[in-house]
């Protein structure tokens, strides 16, 4: 093991990282300001506390040699695993869902770090049969490694976490070196289980039952998606109206901080989380969203280049699972934002309000970072 060369760490990761959590500070402040709601209590200070210890345990995640984690990671898949199955007999049910522990005034939401814990077991498991990779055995080992723990995350319900941890397995196989073939045996297999499963569970839905695997929200929210109706006043449509009338509204240059009438009206439910992007476009105009974007682009553009440096596969494989992962919740938050995908609880990276989610973005950055710390050349 080398020593830390700080010369090689990634300030301008750091620099657009820090950037992007202050500005959702801000903007988290400004979704609420004057209109505090029971669930939104004292948001502002705990996101501040949560990025202030989120920076910390990034340095300190960025210090430890990303290898350890290797050795670590089949410890890591048993706490994820025993911490979701504790949540499902004791969790606390917020929101629909039984997702998370309540410690004092915090939520702690398990699944949110079990995406750091896939990440990390998948490319530990991968690099080590990294000549094995086309064999048949091997994926299919890594698929039912990945699907014990979205088993347990679906029981939540929490259906964009599953697809979020199932789009990180897909992104790290491929990164590993599946051939086209295999990549489309891999992807087709999949649109194949979706088909018949997803068909079986809605035919077997039943709204009266409590138990049931897909929830009425679910449902609703698919059905909302697929044939809209324009004149609801309330639910997950209605909120999507609202986010598209508070981006239009924005116009080029937005309506300025703190001004924006559909958030300042609470017209834009949800506005400190799932839809800060229509929030900070209303107020910030194009020109402002188009600046988050390409800062979230830009963080996962480093994230890419510390896969292209690293010394080994083992820590090529983290930093492509880091990059996809912000690449996707970005794609989807923005999505579904802009009407283009249904509505999901996916955050937009550093800005939008959200404890776990936060520290779990902060633990991926600091990852990246320890790659960079020791990689084989320095490049700029």
């Amino acid at each position: 093991m080398r020593p830390i060369s700080w010369r090689h760490f990634d300030f301008w990761l750091l620099g657009a990282v820090a950037f992007l959590t202050i500005f959702g500070v801000t903007m988290i402040s400004s979704a609420i300001a004057g209109n505090i709601e029971l669930v939104e209590a004292n948001t502002v200070v705990k996101q501040i506390i949560f990025a202030s210890i989120g920076f910390v345990i990034m340095i300190l995640t960025a210090m430890i040699d990303y290898r350890y984690w290797g050795a670590l990671s089949t410890i890591l898949f048993i706490v994820t695993f025993g911490a979701l199955v504790v949540l499902i007999l004791i969790g606390s049910a917020l929101f629909g869902s039984n997702r998370w522990f309540v410690v004092g005034p915090i939520l702690v939401q398990p699944s949110e770090f079990a995406k750091i814990t896939i990440i990390l077991i998948q490319a530990n498991y991968l690099s080590q049969r990294i000549d094995e990779i086309k064999k048949p055995r091997i994926i299919l080992q890594s698929l039912l490694i990945t699907l014990a723990i979205v088993s347990l995350i679906i029981i939540q319900p929490d259906l964009s976490t599953s697809i979020v941890i199932l789009v990180l397995w897909f992104a790290i196989v491929w990164a590993s070196g599946l051939d086209v073939k295999q990549l489309l045996i891999t992807a087709g297999s999949g649109a194949l289980v979706l088909g018949i499963g997803l068909p079986i569970l809605l035919l077997n839905y039943d709204p009266t039952n409590t138990e049931s695997l897909i929830k009425p929200y679910q449902i609703d929210r698919i059905v909302n998606f697929l044939f809209p109706n324009e004149q609801a006043s309330y639910g997950a449509n209605y909120n999507v109206q609202q986010a598209l009338i508070s981006i239009g509204d924005g116009g080029w240059f937005g309506q300025g901080y703190g001004s924006g009438t559909q958030v300042q009206l609470r017209f834009l439910k949800v506005r400190h989380s799932d839809f800060i992007f229509s929030a900070l476009s209303e107020e910030f105009g194009f020109f402002g969203a188009v600046l988050v974007i390409g800062l979230l682009a830009f963080i996962i553009a480093r994230c890419l280049r510390a896969a292209r440096v690293s010394s080994d596969t083992f820590g090529a494989l983290i930093a492509y699972g880091v990059a996809t992962l912000f690449t996707f919740q970005t794609i989807v938050n923005i999505g579904m934002n802009l009407k283009l995908l249904p509505v999901t609880g996916l955050t937009l990276p550093f800005v939008s309000a959200g404890g776990s989610s936060l520290m779990t973005l902060f633990i991926g950055i600091g990852l990246v970072e320890s790659i960079n710390l020791r990689h084989k050349d320095l490049e700029f």
